[in-house]
């Protein structure tokens, strides 16, 4: 067994003093739709509902032990890095300043400090995370804490490998194959790195948020690069680059198992697991069952293991991930009509909905216009082929229309 391997297991048996292990559970509804033997590993049923609170128990565990006078940590995080730490530095019984941008959600904010208590120090700062990082680390600097990094940090990527101990146990025998979510890199590469060690025949494949695939990036350029724009729906995994010590480990990685989940499609995922199987996933946390069905063919017959890694979801922003799920599967559309202004025009395109159609939206956009008039309209329908019929009896009425629900920037504006 390598050093890494058991690095691993100590931590997580030393993880035993502060929660028990997540469950490893076959899910019924996955395997009879995919005809594999599908397991979710609930990280999203930790202590602090995420992985997180793994690599934070485990690095500084490791300080503690070297250092047993040092009392301050710090960290910089918006979300489930924040609230691991603040567990963490109740448990321990250290002093904990966590630094989180000013735009961080009530709920958030909130939560951590629930969890830590007396413990914890929470200083909002900054608009972006990147100048939260920068206060957050001059912080360090100027008082002589210790900086907890969310994963670019060897015992943080030891302590998040607990997951993979933890499986192996539970399942009693190595998966065919894990799917893994990627955000900095800290899981992947720490259940990477065990899986290598003790189940070396076992397949792996890593997700990530289409509008944030830095790991991909770094395969292709060799080296961890920065992307330009990283859409933040799935603010668990949206990363701009990848740890550079998580990719020392994932560089090999082969490239066609680095695989892009939509944003909108996940929202699918999100609200199938919520209302199937009443499992509350955030978007990060839906990432690896949602690549089950692109991966259909490879997996079918075969013992796969989902790490869910989160179920930190909002519900405020429910009605959110409705709207985007409906728009992926196509049963929502917007779109701009120009409307005759004449008496009878609204009837007669009344009159052209079918009876599973129902109208969401709409608005005048041009209440001047003397003959046309712009009008936005949002259909809801109980199947897309719907709209297909719609827009045929348009088209044959001679209606002028545009179709933009997949225009990013005009969706911004007017939906």
């Amino acid at each position: 067994m390598s050093e890494f391997a058991d690095k691993a297991l100590i931590a997580e048996r030393k993880m035993r003093s502060l929660f028990e292990p997540t469950p490893l559970q076959r899910n019924d509804h996955l395997l009879a739709r995919f005809e594999a033997d599908i397991w979710l590993k609930r990280e999203d049923l930790s202590p602090v509902r995420s992985y997180k609170i793994r690599g934070a128990f485990n690095a500084m565990r490791k300080v503690l032990d070297v250092t047993p006078g040092q009392r301050n940590f710090v960290c910089a995080s918006a979300g489930n890095h924040a609230q691991g730490v603040a567990y963490v530095c109740r448990h321990f019984g250290v002093h904990g300043v966590i630094f989180m941008p000013v735009t961080t959600p009530q709920q958030k904010i909130d939560k951590t400090r629930i969890f830590g208590g007396d413990a914890v120090e929470i200083r909002l700062t900054g608009d972006y995370f990147d100048d939260t990082l920068r206060a957050a680390q001059a912080y360090c600097a100027e008082v002589g804490a210790h900086f907890l990094s969310p994963f670019d940090d060897d015992d943080v990527i030891e302590g998040q490998a607990s997951v993979a101990v933890e499986m192996l146990s539970q399942l009693g025998r190595a998966p065919d194959m894990v799917i893994l979510p990627v955000g900095g890199g800290g899981l992947s590469a720490g259940v990477t790195s065990y899986l290598a060690d003790s189940a070396p025949k076992t397949e792996l494949r890593y997700v990530e948020p289409a509008g944030g695939m830095s790991l991909a990036a770094a395969v292709k350029a060799g080296e961890p690069v920065t992307l330009g724009q990283v859409d933040s729906f799935v603010d668990g995994a949206a990363v701009a680059r990848i740890g550079a010590k998580p990719f020392a480990v994932l560089k090999s990685v082969n490239p066609d198992h680095v695989l892009a989940a939509p944003e909108d499609r996940i929202c699918i995922t999100i609200l199938e697991m919520l209302n199937v199987e009443g499992i509350v996933l955030e978007p990060a946390g839906a990432l690896s069952v949602d690549v089950l069905a692109p991966l259909a063919d490879q997996i079918r017959g075969k013992t796969v293991i989902c790490l869910t890694s989160g179920g930190n979801f909002d519900f405020e922003r429910l009605p959110e991930v409705k709207e985007r799920a409906q728009r992926y599967s196509g049963v929502k559309k917007y779109f701009i009509l120009r409307m005759p202004q004449r008496p009878g025009a609204l009837r007669e395109f009344l009159e052209m909905l079918g009876p599973d159609d129902d109208i969401a939206r709409f608005e005048y956009l041009k209440k001047s216009a003397r003959n046309f008039g712009s009008v936005l309209i949002g259909i809801e329908t109980k199947e897309a082929a719907n709209f297909d019929r719609l827009f045929t009896r348009m088209d044959e009425a001679g209606l002028v229309y545009r179709d933009i629900t997949s225009d990013e920037i005009l969706a911004q504006f007017l939906i």
